[in-house]
């Protein structure tokens, strides 16, 4: 029997992350090629548009959203990175990005320490991205409007995060409060609305044929993630970060710019920083707006996923209870109804008698000198002869009939709605079908053989009047006994009480 599962193994999520050992190990020569080949290109690709950014600069661009200004920068590696940590896990995507941002840090002035921290901000924000799917599990092709739903709001997350890059860009290169905010504003703006625009329409087209291979590659990627609950507590706690952080530093740098304005009594600074502070509430107002879309939509992926993980528990315990049920009625070595289930099966059948009055019989089988078989063939060939009884009982009876293992070799046959010449005929139908049956067995020097048995039967019914179950299986005891006596492989019946007589 299978164990349980645990919950959180119940739903498929996300498969783990591409193993570089097992690619490198196991993977065939076209697929270390190919994704070898193409993070190399990736990381070199990241590296060039990174310094292109710095260099042309891409940084801070001033735009028009719907009325309120905003800053953007273009920041082509991004949506690269993003991809590789969607479709293979986070450290395939954090590489080139921490690369690409490290030297293009170093060709900007910075000292290699400050370079080194710089570069860690947008792998930050990665590495929220990967948690959240990991976390919910939610899919990754983006062909449906839950999947967008999920994929957007989580990009702000993540954005909101990496932009921790541009405070240490502002501070390390001491920037005067009006230059904070742009650079800032631009990045997790340009990160969001890139993930968004690039990025998942490149897992959209990407996706499908993607996950095809890596379901038919499993070996190659790590198991799936456990610890969800964890993992997605650790979701919530960064999104409650991350918006109270983006509300502090927008708020902050904007206050600072104005402040700034009004201390030198500039009133075209002043006006500037009105705007940019204005702006920034807006952006703030729709920023939270997509924040509650995401708790919302969240909060509904938790609970879906919860239910459909109690769903397939209850279903797999009642599986398993079933089973666990058919077991403890079942014989292990015959697959006949073992000692408890016959007795209940005959005290139904016995109150079927009552109720309806219809007339049904009792069969008591016992295989002959099956002391004898053990002794001269093994424990083995006894084992095999029980079996062979068994089929014949169930190929012999009808589907309201009731064949049971009773014990050792004893064997018992209810029959519905017969009586007791019906019966008897049966029993001697049943007795030269299983003289005529032979059980191929192996023989003690190793070869195979076979042998031949019989049964001594005995027959009566059930009475309306009958105490119990016990009366007709002491009946039909009795009349086994009987044909055992009388020479054995015999048929026997008994309609009457037995007298107190000894068994042989």
């Amino acid at each position: 029997m299978d164990p349980l599962p645990r919950p959180a193994d119940l739903v498929p999520g996300t498969p783990g992350d591409l193993s570089a050992r097992a690619l490198w190990r196991e993977g065939s020569l076209a697929e270390r090629g190919w994704l070898s080949g193409g993070w190399l290109a990736t990381i070199a690709a990241c590296v060039l548009l990174g310094l292109a950014t710095v260099r042309e600069g891409w940084s801070g661009i001033p735009v028009d959203l719907g009325g309120a200004n905003a800053f953007l920068t273009f920041y082509p590696p991004l949506p690269l990175c993003l991809w590789w940590t969607l479709c293979f896990g986070w450290r395939w995507g954090a590489v080139p990005a921490w690369l690409a941002t490290f030297v293009l840090a170093l060709d900007a002035g910075l000292s290699t320490a400050w370079s080194a921290l710089f570069a860690c901000a947008n792998p930050l924000g990665l590495a929220v991205l990967a948690l959240g799917y990991r976390a919910v599990g939610a899919p990754r092709g983006l062909r449906s409007l839950s999947a967008w739903l999920f994929f957007v709001p989580l990009c702000f997350v993540a954005a909101v995060f990496s932009s921790s890059g541009a405070l240490i860009w502002n501070f390390s290169h001491d920037l005067p409060a009006h230059r904070q905010l742009p650079i800032w504003q631009g990045w997790w703006l340009g990160a969001f609305l890139q993930s968004v625009l690039f990025g998942g329409p490149l897992m959209a087209l990407t996706w499908p044929r993607l996950s095809r291979w890596i379901a038919a590659r499993p070996a190659l990627f790590t198991p799936p993630p456990s610890g969800r609950r964890a993992m997605g507590l650790g979701l919530l706690f960064a999104i409650v970060l991350a918006v109270q952080g983006y509300g502090l530093v927008s708020l902050g740098l904007g206050s600072l710019q104005l402040r700034s304005a009004l201390g030198g009594h500039d009133w075209a600074k002043l006006d500037e920083a009105s705007r940019a502070m204005l702006s920034t509430a807006w952006v703030f107002f729709w920023v939270f707006t997509l924040i509650v879309l995401f708790v919302a939509q969240f909060g509904y992926q938790a609970l879906s996923r919860w239910l459909r993980s109690t769903e397939a528990l209850v279903t797999q315990l009642a599986r398993v209870n079933a089973e666990l049920e058919q077991r403890s009625r079942t014989d292990g070595l015959t697959g006949l109804a073992n000692r408890m289930a016959t007795e209940e099966g005959l005290r139904a059948l016995l109150r079927t008698v009552r109720r309806y009055r219809t007339p049904s019989a009792l069969l008591m089988l016992d295989i002959d000198h099956f002391k004898q078989v053990n002794d001269r063939h093994g424990h083995a060939a006894g084992d095999a002869v029980i079996r062979s009884l068994a089929e014949v009982l169930k190929a012999s009876s009808r589907d309201v009939d009731l064949p049971g293992r009773f014990g050792g070799e004893e064997f018992v046959i209810g029959l519905a709605h017969t009586d007791l010449p019906g019966a008897r005929r049966f029993a001697e139908r049943l007795r030269e079908r299983i003289a005529a049956t032979t059980v191929a067995i192996e023989a003690k020097d190793g070869g195979a053989s076979s042998i031949t048995y019989t049964v001594s039967i005995g027959v009566t019914v059930l009475r309306e009047n009958d105490a119990g179950v016990e009366d007709a299986m002491r009946r039909a005891d009795a009349a086994m006994y009987r044909a055992k006596e009388g020479g054995r492989n015999r048929v026997e019946v008994l309609d009457a009480e037995p007298a107190a007589t000894g068994k042989p």
